[in-house]
């Protein structure tokens, strides 16, 4: 089993940061940082303990912050030289969000720089939402700049639902200010920027689907190869659901004379094993089709409604009168992130977004007792 994500912030990564700060200020309370920033740390989450650790920041250095950020910035790597980097940074970043806002181009700045050693992401969004107008002025500059991590940071850091961070209300209901940064980033020369321009689009897509897939229609034609995996990824969402205008945008038109059939090997499945099925499509038109292939596994919730989770499949092209036949195992492995509950649960074939056949089967689950509920996920 991996290690838990808190355990990347530890006592020794506090004594390390100490270090780092206490060799570019001489007034720096060492100890007194080190107690305050481990006490009851080993019992708390990722976040907390970085919570803890920026209170520890905001408690011994200078409550001037030019001269805090005057600190920081010398702690960082230089050369050869070690400085804060890694996962230090992420209760950094907590604090130049929370002391930073003040002064808001050298916030800014002091983002900029240590995002090269981790990530500015999480600390650059308090200033988007105190200033949005004055943080986009500076923030798309960064697009041209010849550091791929500083390029990164002006899609990463404005996306409007960026995991783990706070959320943008005002790019949620309104994206548009940021549209300009992801095109000029659309065809940056690092795959590591344009998955973050991807991921942006499809945190926009959630809210304003039409506006994403309209985004993407006009940015499509002659678009190189790299450019149609980022526009495909930033579409993952809409595609699932079936949006019209992405599965167009793709090629996915409506397959109106084509056959699905979908034939369960076993209608009981045990809780640890899987669901086997074949789904056999046929184009019995006079054209070919090109066929985006997705199933949805409806799961009994707690009250017994079936939520459904889309899962992909395959995509082909049919000629006509071709036939194709795809073998599944849907297997479902005890994980923390879905409740499973026994009993009835249906199985649903998705072509280019419309469901083209569906099966129901039953979950067993080995509790003797019918209303336990375990932790699984499908994959």
């Amino acid at each position: 089993m991996p290690e838990p994500l808190k355990k990347l912030l530890h006592e020794e990564l506090v004594g390390d940061m100490a270090d780092h700060v206490a060799a570019h200020a001489p007034a720096f309370d060492r100890e007194r940082f080190v107690t305050l920033a481990t006490d009851g740390l080993v019992a708390l989450e990722l976040m907390e303990r970085s919570a803890l650790i920026r209170d520890a920041l905001l408690a011994t250095l200078p409550g001037d912050f030019p001269k805090a950020a005057s600190i920081l910035k010398a702690s960082l790597p230089a050369a050869d030289t070690p400085g804060l980097s890694g996962w230090m940074l992420l209760p950094v970043n907590q604090f130049i969000a929370a002391r930073g806002t003040d002064h808001f181009d050298l916030g800014l700045d002091l983002l900029k720089a240590l995002t090269p050693h981790f990530t500015g992401e999480f600390g650059i969004r308090q200033f988007i939402h105190r200033d949005q107008q004055r943080a986009l002025a500076t923030i798309s500059t960064w697009v041209g700049d010849p550091d791929q991590h500083e390029r990164r940071l002006a899609s990463e850091g404005t996306r409007p639902r960026l995991p783990w961070a706070m959320r943008l209300p005002q790019l949620v209901k309104d994206p548009a200010p940021i549209l300009p940064i992801l095109t000029a980033l659309m065809d940056d020369p690092e795959d590591y920027v344009r998955r973050s321009v991807a991921n942006s689009l499809n945190d926009i897509a959630k809210d304003h689907p039409d506006l994403v897939a309209a985004f993407i229609a006009g940015h499509i034609d002659g678009a190189s190869a790299e450019r149609r995996r980022l526009l495909k990824h930033a579409s993952r969402t809409m595609l699932k659901k079936g949006h019209a205008q992405a599965l167009a945008n793709f090629g996915f038109d409506p397959a109106t004379a084509l056959t699905c059939e979908l034939r369960l090997q076993n209608g009981e499945v045990a809780f640890g094993e899987g669901l086997d099925f074949e789904i056999r499509l046929t184009n019995s038109g006079e054209t070919a089709h090109s066929l985006m292939i997705d199933y949805a596994i409806h799961h009994i919730k707690a009250d017994g409604s079936l939520s459904p989770k889309v899962f992909k499949c395959k995509t082909l092209t049919l000629a006509p009168g071709q036939s194709h036949a795809i073998e599944r195992r849907h297997a479902m492995r005890p994980i923390t992130t879905r409740r499973y509950y026994p009993g009835e649960h249906r199985i649903a074939v998705l072509v280019n977004g419309a469901e083209s056949a569906s099966e129901s089967f039953v979950l067993r689950m080995p509790s003797p007792d019918p209303g336990q509920c375990l932790f699984v996920r499908c994959t």
